[in-house]
């Protein structure tokens, strides 16, 4: 069973959804989780995770670039 780490946080499911893309292109699986109510509403503070397997972290970290500072 893979150990699942939140890999990134994104303001908004788009970016999450993005990078989960190129991951998957990668052949590498991952999950999305924002408390958005399915894209509904975006509250202030909410955070969406990309979170994969500890395992791939590091290919993830070599897709991806190094983590975003996002500001709103």
């Amino acid at each position: 069973m893979p150990e699942l780490v939140v890999a990134r946080t994104y303001p908004a499911r788009i970016h999450a959804d993005l990078a989960r893309s190129a991951l998957a292109a990668s052949g590498i699986d991952c999950l999305v989780e924002g408390d958005d109510a399915g894209r509904e509403r975006r509250w202030p503070n909410n955070e969406v995770r990309l979170l994969v397997d500890l395992d791939d972290l590091e290919a993830v970290n070599d897709i991806l670039g190094p983590p975003e500072r996002f500001t709103s």
